[in-house]
């Protein structure tokens, strides 16, 4: 038994070994000058967020409902297409737009999970893209969040970006917020 065990072992090593060496793999290294990727880059941003969830021109709609009585809106579900502007005002100059959707994520404070694309249309930066994906405690005076991605000029970003509410509007629940970006790419 245990000499038929040996010969079978010994067998199959053989035909690894001797079987011809095709490669079955997806992936290869590469060097980053391979793809045209230079020095890395650290960009600073700095844009305001305009959530507009009443009135005239609404930017953001609830597309799904809390089960139960939440105080903080537990499980409500917003899908955006908010305005990015270089001024507080919403009519200064428009410089991207900020789509995706957030989430009531706690039972206990106004707690959002954001999951958003900055996407820019204006100078250097007009087609690229930023991705958040993070958690916003949206009572608290500065955020910080997760920048984990991004496109074209913004390719293989990094980086963070903090949130602090500019205005906000209890009557409407409309808010205007200020964030600075801080993003590593080639």
């Amino acid at each position: 038994m245990a000499k038929t065990l040996n010969i079978l072992i010994s067998t199959v090593l053989i035909l690894l070994f001797i079987s011809p060496s095709q490669s079955h793999s997806f992936s290869k290294r590469l060097s980053p000058n391979a793809i045209g990727l230079k020095k890395e880059k650290l960009t600073h941003l700095h844009f305001y967020f305009h959530d507009i969830v009443s009135g005239k021109n609404i930017t953001a709609i609830p597309i799904t409902k809390p089960a139960t009585n939440s105080s903080t809106l537990f499980g409500t579900i917003f899908m955006a297409d908010e305005p990015l502007t270089a001024k507080p005002d919403i009519n200064s100059k428009l410089i991207g737009k900020a789509q995706g959707m957030y989430a009531s994520a706690s039972h206990t404070e106004i707690g959002l999970l954001m999951v958003f694309n900055f996407v820019f249309t204006e100078g250097k930066f007009n087609g690229s893209t930023l991705s958040l994906l993070g958690h916003n405690a949206v009572l608290s005076g500065v955020r910080e969040m997760p920048i984990l991605g991004g496109s074209r000029v913004f390719r293989f970003a990094r980086g963070y970006a903090q949130a602090k509410t500019h205005t906000f509007d209890p009557k409407t629940n409309n808010a205007i917020v200020e964030y600075n970006v801080y993003v590593f790419h080639y």
